[in-house]
């Protein structure tokens, strides 16, 4: 037991690999408790209606970030340069525009979307939330530094920290309030609190506004390709919302996102700890440089699916019993919203750990046509799933554009050396059975799914 403490302890790259993916599953855990926790009283001071609006501000805010996205994060972790005072101020300079430039456009949005949705309080709620990306605008390159050394404890305590900051000022403007603003400043004070805790507490030198010529060509070349990626990847992301908001009612919205926000813990999980894990890995181990690198990753693919999988499928079957305990009878059809929402997410969980390797290897070109196959794919089939069969069919669109999109990702991961067929036909049959045992395991689901397709409540 002291030998296995001692080589924790170290410093090769699957140690930190180890620790890190520790690190990242246990903040992410504790997160998700924490927000759960906060949800449960959150549901309790408001109504169906405030989480429904709330989703379209998430909605627009994510949109806005994700649309100006230049990735500078994945830069600072691949790039040689990577801990070159220079590089990074310059990464912070083009992080404190691009948040400025953020928070002005969801100004120029409000009015147009509220006057899309129908919902007037839209055109204030709209800027507010977007002080919260002009904040985030000026947080330290030490969080992506340390990301790319794979070193998280700290980074992952700080992050939590700031999270229950934002939710006690949710809690307690909600209990003031009543009213979706409480969660709209609550999320303002939590950027604040993140802002601070990384400045103060995490080590390593501070940034200044500079701008390096040579990094900022390689920072722009490097994120062109990801900035369009960033825009498919909104789609693939929060298309959902976008699009259901059209189709639903506030009410069911609302219902949809407390099911969504379920049953997408494990599969956030797994992108949270493949997000900081495999770019790092990939790099100082390329699966196609040797046997012995590629069997290394195949164990840890092996034993990140499993786990990610094994969570999905409790999901799947105890997703009624979860909302019924923990929420009341207003928000019972989520629990029929949820165990969809999972089994749908099979197949992406199978995938998850390919798309990295080209990061990794600085083709984000490449990483680009894979999110917009995925992007194109996800809108076709929420569309035409929801104008047949509203929500129930916009959900199994997703499913199955999951499966069309399995080719291209398989043809990015051959690229580069990391595509496992043992891997993908094992977990493929698991996930079938799964699927089909969770669908027809349990009448009351299938009973739940026609109330929401037929609009009951």
């Amino acid at each position: 037991m002291g030998s296995v403490l001692t080589q924790l302890r170290g410093d090769g790259v699957f140690v930190r690999v180890l620790r890190s993916s520790a690190w990242t599953a246990l903040g992410y855990g504790t997160s998700q408790v924490m927000r759960l926790a906060s949800n449960l009283i959150l549901t309790r001071l408001l109504f169906p209606e405030a989480f429904g609006l709330m989703a379209l501000v998430t909605v627009f805010t994510v949109g806005l970030t994700m649309f100006s996205d230049v990735g500078t994060q994945p830069s600072i972790m691949q790039h040689k340069r990577g801990d070159d005072p220079a590089f990074l101020n310059t990464a912070f300079t083009v992080q404190v525009i691009r948040g400025v430039l953020l928070w002005l456009a969801a100004c120029a949005i409000a009015v147009p979307v509220a006057r899309f949705y129908g919902q007037p309080e839209l055109q204030w709620l709209l800027p507010v939330a977007g002080i919260s990306l002009l904040i985030h605008g000026f947080e330290p390159t030490r969080i992506d530094t340390a990301m790319r050394h794979l070193r998280v404890g700290r980074l992952t305590a700080l992050d939590l920290a700031a999270q229950a900051i934002g939710i006690a000022a949710m809690v307690g403007l909600a209990w003031l309030l009543q009213s979706v603003w409480a969660l709209v400043v609550g999320w303002i004070i939590s950027a604040l609190a993140r802002l601070a805790l990384m400045t103060l507490y995490l080590p390593g030198p501070k940034n200044r506004l500079q701008w390096d010529p040579s990094a900022a060509r390689d920072l722009l070349h490097f994120g062109v390709w990801l900035f369009f990626s960033t825009i498919c990847g909104f789609l693939v992301a929060q298309g959902d919302k976008a699009i259901l908001g059209k189709y639903l009612t506030l009410e069911q919205l609302g219902l949809y996102n407390i099911g969504f926000f379920l049953a997408s813990f494990p599969l956030l999980l797994g992108q949270q700890v493949t997000g900081r894990i495999l770019i790092p890995l990939y790099r100082e181990r390329p699966p196609s440089v040797s046997r012995a690198n590629f069997i290394a990753i195949r164990r840890m693919r092996f034993a990140l699916t499993a786990g990610i999988l094994g969570m999905v499928g409790i999901m799947a079957f105890a997703g009624q019993a979860i909302v019924g305990l923990l929420y009341d009878p207003r928000y019972a059809l989520a629990g029929a919203i949820l165990v969809l929402i999972a089994v749908v997410q099979i197949p992406t969980v199978i995938g998850m750990t390919y798309d990295q390797s080209a990061l990794a290897a600085g083709d984000s070109q490449n990483f680009f046509w894979l999110t917009a196959a995925r992007a194109i794919l996800q809108v076709t089939g929420l569309v035409v799933g929801a104008e047949g069969m509203g929500l129930v069919g916009a959900l199994i669109g997703q499913g199955l554009a999951s499966l069309a999109v399995y080719p291209v990702l398989i043809w990015l991961a051959r690229r580069h050396g990391a595509w496992d067929p043992l891997h993908d036909l094992t977990f493929a049959m698991l996930g079938l059975g799964l699927a089909v045992a969770a669908l027809l395991g349990d009448p009351t689901t299938l009973a739940g799914l026609l109330m929401v397709q037929g609009g009951g409540s």
